[in-house]
């Protein structure tokens, strides 16, 4: 058994300070001639049935994407748990797919894969992870959710709780190996983005 496409809703995290590219709306930062957010939804978009994006500042401007913009229902910047938490409000089918604006090179096949373990394992979250110097490095951010997993993340950002591998890990989590580390690489800083345009 797999997932048809159409079951998932692809979302884009833009919501974050951007505090270590001096504060700018990441997700806007040019890349081959087109904002990150814009690169990463473009990649989405074959994978899944739905797009949204998950953005806090200059919202007029993620709208122009095309894409409906949620921002987070809670104050403050918490993190992606909070963007994940305005996903799966809004989220029309029964699962949803995360990945951050800052990494514009995913797999391709990204949802297909997190999508045919999360069935064999019967699992509620599966998430990629890379193989980095003979270490797994887990990489939550880019994860498939059940949509019923709502209740739960609310009720855990509510207790103040913000880490996102560990709520998804108290649930049926199964972690996905990519072997291509590099497909994972994130522009944090503007030099991050000037090695990803080399």
């Amino acid at each position: 058994m797999s997932l048809d496409p159409q079951d998932i809703t692809g979302l884009v995290l833009a919501g974050g300070r951007g505090t270590r590219m001096g504060g700018v709306d990441k997700g806007l930062q040019q890349h081959q001639g087109l904002p990150l957010a814009q690169q990463a939804l473009l990649r989405l978009q074959p994978q899944v049935g739905q797009l949204m994006i998950n953005a806090n500042r200059n919202l007029a401007t993620y709208e122009a994407m095309g894409a409906p913009v949620w921002p987070d229902p809670l104050p403050d910047f918490p993190g992606p748990l909070a963007g994940l938490l305005a996903g799966l409000r809004h989220c029309n089918t029964p699962y949803l797919l995360t990945v951050p604006c800052d990494t514009p090179h995913f797999p391709a096949d990204l949802a297909q894969r997190l999508a045919q373990a999360l069935c064999d394992q019967q699992a509620d979250v599966a998430m990629a992870a890379t193989l980095e110097d003979g270490q797994t490095r887990a990489q939550p951010v880019f994860a498939l959710v059940r949509k019923s997993l709502l209740e739960s993340l609310a009720a855990y950002l509510d207790r103040g709780e913000r880490k996102i591998a560990v709520w998804m890990r108290q649930h049926r989590c199964v972690e996905v190996p990519f072997d291509d580390g590099a497909a994972f690489f994130n522009a944090n800083t503007l030099a991050d983005l000037q090695q990803l345009q080399r």
